[in-house]
């Protein structure tokens, strides 16, 4: 029954915890018995029991409790098996999404070889809008994931493709991640080619489009500062903050302080 696969799969991260914890008395219980449920599980046939083991290995990533050798020997074969340009279209949507969420849970290593090369295929996915939509949404996240190099030699020119796509909400989609995928570039490709690109998206046919762009404006301008100088971050949440300088924190050293956040374009805001 689908049902009890599904409560199967939410009850395996907290057993998962208490294995950890239990290490010295079930030593190779989670990689012999658990993983193995949670990988076949991602190719369910029911919809609800894939939800399930999706949830539960982000949870699992997320807390640390897989192996590096898990990874890339059972997690990210499957993954890019799911999202293979022949493979079933829920399968497929299914597959980006998880791999996009996971990027930011494993080592640069590890997401740069084994999948930044399917990530950038997908960006041009030519079947299905929703896979190129899911890549746009998440295209800040994957330029942190991998750092500047492999931003600028792979990830850039996918940006612009999708920057240029024939579908609105994939332009307005790379409009609100705007300034993630900015700070991840050096100065100079921020001016030569990110500048001109908001500018075409500032200037879209669609209002929808120019809305996301003009909210983005600011956070976009923000990543041209010098951050020594500025006092300009991004948090682990991906919000962009402002950090007080010495001369304010000793100024107001006995009142309360005020933490100044700008909501970045990634999360969707101005």
């Amino acid at each position: 029954e689908p049902t009890v696969r599904t409560e199967l799969m939410e009850q395996i991260p907290p057993i998962a915890i208490f294995l950890q914890e239990s290490q010295p008395k079930f030593p190779t219980a989670f990689f012999e018995y658990l993983m193995p449920i949670v990988v076949r599980y991602l190719t369910d046939i029911n919809n609800q029991v894939r939800k399930a083991s999706q949830e539960a290995l982000l949870i699992l990533l997320e807390q640390d409790l897989v192996a590096q050798s898990d990874i890339e020997n059972k997690v990210c074969p499957i993954l890019l098996d799911l999202s293979a340009p022949d493979s079933d279209d829920e399968y497929k949507v299914e597959a980006v999404n998880i791999i996009c969420k996971m990027a930011s849970m494993l080592s640069r290593a590890t997401v740069e070889h084994m999948l930044l090369p399917r990530f950038c295929e997908l960006c041009s996915d030519g079947k299905l809008f929703q896979v190129r939509k899911i890549c746009a949404a998440n295209f800040g996240d994957i330029c942190n994931a991998v750092g500047q190099e492999a931003t600028e030699r792979l990830l850039i020119p996918k940006f612009f493709e999708l920057c240029s796509d024939s579908v609105w909400g994939m332009r307005k989609a790379c409009a609100e991640c705007f300034m993630a995928v900015s700070y991840t570039t050096s100065p100079e490709v921020r001016r030569s080619k990110l500048s001109p690109l908001f500018i075409s998206l500032i200037s879209d046919t669609c209002r929808w489009v120019r809305q996301a762009a003009f909210q983005s404006l600011g956070p976009f301008i923000s990543t041209f500062a010098n951050p020594s100088s500025a006092g300009l971050y991004i948090r682990e949440d991906g919000t962009l903050s402002i950090r007080p300088s010495a001369q304010d924190v000793n100024s107001n050293s006995c009142q309360p302080r005020n933490n100044i956040t700008l909501r970045s374009s990634s999360a969707n805001a101005a």
